[in-house]
Order: C-alpha cells, then structure tokens, then sequence
C-alpha cells in the first residue's frame, strides 16, 4: 500500500467535508481495501463510515423497507422484515461472496462501486428502487451511469436505499465459481403496475431488458421468456464466456428467476 491518513467521522456531515478534502469514503472496503493492496489505488486519505451510526438498520415505511448505506450483506440475509416482504432481496444477500464478505461488505458500498457483475445494482434497479443520499434522492433507472459509474458526485454519500415491495420477485445467478460474482445474474419483480427485470454480470453493467419485461407483463411464465431473443450484441466477452455464451445465459437465468419467483 502507499502511505494514507485514516479517519473515523462520527456524522455523514463530517464524513462529506472529508470526501470533499480528497478522502475516499470507505465503505466495507471489500473492492477498496484489495485496490490499495494492490497499488491500483492511491488516494492521500481514506474516511471509514462504519462509526457513524445513523448508516446502518432496516425498517419497514409503508409499502418499502428502508435499508442504510452502511448495513452489511449479512444482516440484509436475516432481517426479519425484508425476508418477509422481500424474500429475494435477502436471498441475494445471503448468497454474495462468502461469509467473510458478507460479514464486512456493506449495501451501500456495493451499489456506490457499481463493479459490473455485483449482484445488489440488479436488485435495486429491478425493484425500482430509490437511492438516497446526503443532498438528494435519486431514482433506480438514472444512478448506474456505466461501468464502476454512479450518478453520485465524489464527495456525496449514500444514506440509505428504498425498495418497494413487489408481489413477488426472485434472484438468480450463475457463479463465477472462483469469485463467485455473477457471470450472469437476473433479478425480476412484479408489481401490479408491471413487471421489472434487470441483469448483471451480462454487460458493461446492470441493465433492464425491456423484451423480457414486455413478455412477463403479459404473462409471468418462464414459457413467456423462452420466446424472447436475446441479442449477443447487448453482452460483453471475455475469458469466461463468449458473447453469445452470455446471451444463452441472460434467457437461461431469466427463465429460471420467473419459476423461483412463482414457487
């Protein structure tokens, strides 16, 4: 690592003056932490949010679960009140990394990095989701900009995301067995207003498909989603699979996301 001072802000008012000095806001530091190891990160001061308290919790408003920037992988895996309204945004917890990862990574952290194969941006986008931070809200479909891009200025700080509860909904990823980040992973949501399905891990980052979501709107069957085509030129390559390998994958996982969500 190169040399670099460490805070500890007690308050996101003091961890903002200090992103806006230069520091770079430490999260769970699960891609962070690996970055500085590496010398592929170099910044003069690092402000760790985990003291500021106001972060992290759950709770139930109306017909969303609020959750803090700051609340592990693993308690979103064991919350009551998300396993009962939104069993899948749990069971994708419960199933990012290993459990040292889930005992350190942080929702906020994870969305605010934006890597393109993370499981939580297709959970938020899917559920049309509302990020909140400390100057404004930002709605699900205008904050991922592109491949480790956010909408967020670089001294502004997630405070918490709001996820509707859908009516049902369902998360499935085909691992990448050494990482275990998603080659492949589909997030799809009901609602009575329609239905939302976002993919990771299949491009330069998260995206919705409408083709999918036109089919399901219609009728929420994984007979609906065979039918849509699903163009390689929408999917990335590399060394784990061809374009075209993902584009199976996109269908494949879809079909399957639809008949876990239907039980």
């Amino acid at each position: 690592m190169y040399a670099f001072t460490y805070e500890r802000p007690a308050s996101t008012a003091e961890a903002a003056r200090l992103a806006g000095s230069g520091a770079k806001l430490l999260a769970g530091g699960q891609t962070l932490l690996a970055s500085l190891k590496l010398r592929l990160a170099n910044p003069a001061g690092l402000a760790d949010l985990a003291g500021i308290t106001e972060l992290a919790g759950i709770r139930r408003d109306g017909q969303t679960v609020v959750i803090g920037a700051m609340t592990r992988h693993a308690t979103v895996a064991t919350n009551a009140d998300v396993l009962s309204r939104i069993p899948a945004l749990a069971d994708l917890a419960g199933h990012i990394g290993d459990k040292q990862v889930r005992a350190m990574g942080t929702l906020g952290g994870s969305v605010a990095n934006n890597d393109p194969a993370a499981c939580y941006p297709s959970a938020v986008l899917a559920l049309g989701a509302s990020i909140e931070t400390d100057r404004r809200t930002i709605a699900a479909d205008d904050f991922f900009t592109g491949m480790f891009s956010t909408a967020l200025a670089e001294d502004e700080i997630i405070t918490a995301i709001r996820f509707p509860i859908p009516t049902r909904a369902a998360y499935v990823k085909f691992k990448q067995p050494a990482s275990r980040f998603a080659m492949v992973g589909v997030f799809v949501a009901q609602f009575g207003s329609g239905v939302r399905l976002a993919v990771t891990g299949g491009g330069n980052g998260v995206f919705r498909h409408a083709g999918l979501e036109a089919a399901l709107a219609k009728v929420f069957t994984p007979e609906a989603v065979a039918g849509v085509s699903i163009d390689a030129g929408d999917t990335n390559g590399d060394i784990h699979g061809s374009a075209a390998y993902r584009a199976n994958l996109v269908g494949v996982m879809a079909r399957r996301a639809v008949a876990k969500a239907l039980g």
